[in-house]
């Protein structure tokens, strides 16, 4: 078996949450640029109709995104927003996987036999709750990245900044701008990468046709990754178009998606699709094997730490 081996005592709800954090941080740093080609790709064209945005895109794909970031703006602008994605992932990332499997035991009151409602009602319930923490962070993180590195043309120059200038000019209301999109996205989210990667594992590991560790966690990973991209993207362009538009642009979050429909047609529900698949699927790969490994080394660390000389 690769990596740490499965302990005999199931980690703790501090292991899990603590653990939750590391991993989703360790995953953005490796997985940052490709989330930021995703959000370059999902406003572009958002001023334009169908016609005129193709015709004047300038971003064309995930590689070419992020050659012409490198190229026009330097390789710092794919890292663009980062302090402020740690800072979500390590509120947000703890709170919706790290308490998932805590909220579906109290949802099955106790009991070792979890059904899809009530993965399904954790999912929901954690990515909801995940939401109402870590919203700021997740606003000023989009709006960095959204932004190109103009010099003084540039909306903010630092995290800070960012938070000073949204509470200032947009009121307490700025900072958690988009919070419908992003309850309904992040519980959607929540409930696909989660509940998917809980059920692949769970059917690998009954089937036999795994055991538990890295392979395992892989392919759960991986599936979890794709099933999320597919069902979460239309409101994942809904959510970085509301979050990074200027005051009085759109209404709601419902007139947003309106008007990308009217200008752009349904296909735009899927800009950046393949960069959100990119991102995902690594960026779960990443976490949930990183995460694993964590929980494991954590406990065996206690372990070791509680065991008489």
């Amino acid at each position: 078996m690769v990596g740490f081996k499965a302990t005999d005592v199931p980690p703790t709800a501090t292991v899990k949450f603590l653990g939750a954090g590391t991993a989703a941080c360790i995953a953005d740093l490796i997985t940052f640029p490709l989330d930021t080609a995703k959000v370059r790709l999902q406003i572009q064209g958002e001023r334009q109709g169908p016609v005129q945005a193709a015709a004047s895109a300038q971003y064309r794909g995930v590689l070419g995104t992020i050659l012409t970031m490198v190229r026009t703006e330097g390789p710092r602008s794919l890292y663009s927003g980062l302090v402020a994605g740690l800072q979500r992932q390590m509120s947000f990332a703890s709170v919706r996987i790290g308490l998932y499997d805590s909220v579906k035991q109290f949802y099955t009151k106790g009991s070792e036999h979890a059904g899809i409602g009530s993965r399904l009602l954790a999912g929901s319930t954690t990515g909801a709750l995940a939401v109402a923490v870590a919203q700021p962070t997740d606003v000023v993180k989009v709006r960095f990245q959204a932004q190109a590195r103009a010099g003084a043309a540039r909306r903010y120059q630092s995290t800070v900044e960012a938070y000073k200038t949204i509470a200032r000019e947009e009121g307490f209301r700025g900072l958690w701008k988009g919070t419908s999109p992003n309850v309904a996205r992040n519980a959607i989210v929540n409930c696909a990468e989660l509940v998917t990667y809980d059920l692949i594992k769970d059917t690998l590991l009954k089937a036999h046709l795994m055991t538990d560790d890295l392979p395992c966690h892989f392919t759960s990973a991986f599936g979890a990754g794709f099933c999320t991209t597919v069902i979460a993207s239309p409101v994942d362009v809904v959510k970085t178009r509301y979050m990074n538009s200027a005051l009085g642009q759109y209404s709601s979050a419902g007139h947003c998606a309106l008007t990308m429909l009217q200008k752009e047609g349904p296909q735009a529900f899927y800009k950046g699709f393949m960069p959100s698949f990119l991102r995902l699927g690594s960026w779960n790969v990443v976490m949930f094997v990183t995460y694993e490994q964590l929980k494991r080394a954590l406990m065996a660390a206690r372990a070791s730490r509680e065991a008489p000389f």
